[in-house]
């Protein structure tokens, strides 16, 4: 298969805000492509690489040279080129790489440069995002859409499934199970205003739980092996001595537990997120007594033979407190009570928390979703953002990358709706760690403005949300102020813009 059809079926995805004429197009081209090189095609055609990173900067390609007259680069070759251009390494390596970039567009056409530039440059935005994809597989393959979302639910990748399902059709998805020691995507919540508009969607007695300002952790065990696994799929076993052994003493065979991980001060209040995200991102210890982490399990997907993903809340939680002793468990009351939620919340804010999660007892576990059966309540409107600019500040902050530019997904089109800029709260770590990190992932300068790739979430604090002609989704935060950056969440976990809309009324 020729890049050249790759690059045609994103500008056509790009040009329709229709989400049918975005499947067919999609569905159309990984018929072509068949099962042999589906996985290659689905990860392009979402915007990323099968090889994650090649140490491709925007640098590499600010000098591309003349187009080939006609197409003729394939797949394969670009996916072996890709790879080539990710082994190099060592002195020289830099220029060597840029060598190879200007080799691989030097044999593409126009339209086939301007489509890989923008792949490599995490660019390419066109709608193409997990939901429209998976459809399109669903479409491609003549299988239920649900099988496909399903299968990617357990495997936490559309291009495995791809294969299977071009391949194999039905069958091919069924045999993607829940496998102990390979981690799913995990569920998400999905914000309420309140206790009582939580309690309003549920309609009926729910679990009230506390929402911690921790790290998400899915943590596996088999046989006597313990694995610790990130919201974003990562492994971080080895960094947590003292979670795995929290976890070894529990009575199973088998378990897929889903927990939050936290560092606590001695009379239980929180550390500061920095701190405890400076544990789960340290890969070797690098301090002598390092913050020990606390165990918080809410859910277990799987127990001694049994996957639980598909039983309601309450089995699994039932399933939880016959393994799990209290001292691991999430604190959790079920109530029909909205008073006595109102008292779980203001416990857990007292305790230095962010809040309550509200659980319908019904729900399954929908694995890589924000299911309308969990509701976060939180005493503040936050969001997680997406950082698409940043503007130089001034006088103090002269030379420092400061004023954000701030956008929230939109699951139409792919892209980012901007909602603003915020300089606030920002500290001197933060302004000198970002300038840094902007610099590595800017994508083109306009004047005062370096704009970036949208691969880092930030989380932002705000009073209210206003209608704002100045921005093209029409809306704008007001007194927008940064709280932390989010290194456990990609760019695809970032809030939409109908959850903008849905967390706070538009003020006139």
């Amino acid at each position: 298969m020729l890049i050249a059809e790759i690059a045609r079926t994103s500008g056509a995805v790009a040009g329709t805000s229709g989400r049918k004429a975005k499947v067919s197009a999609l569905a159309e081209c990984l018929r072509r492509a068949g099962a042999g090189q589906a996985a290659t095609v689905v990860a392009y055609l979402s915007g990323e690489l099968p090889q994650r990173q090649i140490g491709v900067g925007y640098a590499s390609l600010r000098e591309v040279p003349p187009p080939a007259a006609g197409p003729s680069l394939t797949v394969a070759e670009v996916d072996a080129a890709f790879s080539g251009i990710g082994a190099v390494s060592g002195a020289g390596s830099v220029a060597r790489r840029r060598e190879l970039v200007a080799a691989l567009l030097g044999r593409a056409t126009r339209d086939e440069q301007d489509f890989l530039i923008r792949l490599l440059a995490g660019e390419l935005r066109q709608g193409a995002l997990d939901g429209v994809m998976a459809e399109a597989i669903a479409v491609a393959a003549g299988v239920p859409s649900a099988q496909v979302r399903r299968a990617f639910m357990l495997r936490g990748s559309l291009g495995p499934v791809a294969t299977a399902a071009l391949a194999d059709g039905a069958d091919g998805l069924r045999a993607f199970t829940l496998e102990v020691g390979r981690p799913v995507k995990p569920m998400l919540a999905a914000p309420a205003p309140s206790i009582d508009e939580a309690f309003g969607k549920l309609k009926a007695e729910a679990a009230v739980e506390w929402k911690l300002d921790g790290i998400r952790a899915q943590v596996h065990v088999s046989g006597g092996e313990v694995r610790v696994f990130t919201r974003t799929l990562d492994e971080i076993t080895s960094r947590l001595p003292e979670v795995t052994e929290a976890v070894h003493g529990l009575p199973v065979r088998e378990a897929v537990f889903d927990g939050e991980l936290i560092a606590l001060r001695p009379g239980g209040h929180p550390h500061p997120f920095q701190v405890t995200a400076a544990r789960t991102a340290t890969r070797t210890a690098k301090t002598a007594d390092p913050v020990p982490l606390s165990v918080f399990l809410f859910d277990v997907l799987h127990l001694d033979g049994n996957d639980l993903l598909d039983a309601p809340g309450a089995e699994r939680n039932a399933a939880l407190a016959r393994v799990v002793p209290a001292e691991l468990r999430m604190p959790r009351i079920v109530t029909g009570d909205p008073a006595r939620a109102k008292a779980m919340f203001d416990e857990a804010v007292a305790r230095g928390h962010e809040g309550v999660l509200v659980k319908s007892l019904d729900t399954p576990y929908t694995a890589g979703r924000r299911g309308a059966g969990w509701l976060k309540v939180k005493p503040r409107h936050t969001l997680d953002l997406v950082v698409l600019a940043a503007e130089w500040g001034h006088g103090r902050r002269q030379g420092l990358l400061s004023n954000l530019h701030l956008g929230a997904r939109d699951p139409e089109t792919g892209g980012f709706v901007m909602l603003g800029k915020t300089f606030k709260g920002l500290t001197d770590e933060l302004l000198a760690w970002q300038t840094k990190k902007f610099r590595e992932l800017a994508v083109r300068e306009d004047g005062r403005t370096v704009h970036v790739r949208p691969e880092l979430v930030v989380e932002i604090a705000f009073d209210g949300v206003q209608r704002s002609p100045r921005y093209p989704g029409g809306i704008a935060l007001r007194f927008a102020r940064v709280l932390r950056y989010r290194p456990d969440k990609s760019a695809a976990e970032a809030d939409t813009i109908g959850t903008v809309r849905a967390v706070a009324p538009v003020i006139d």
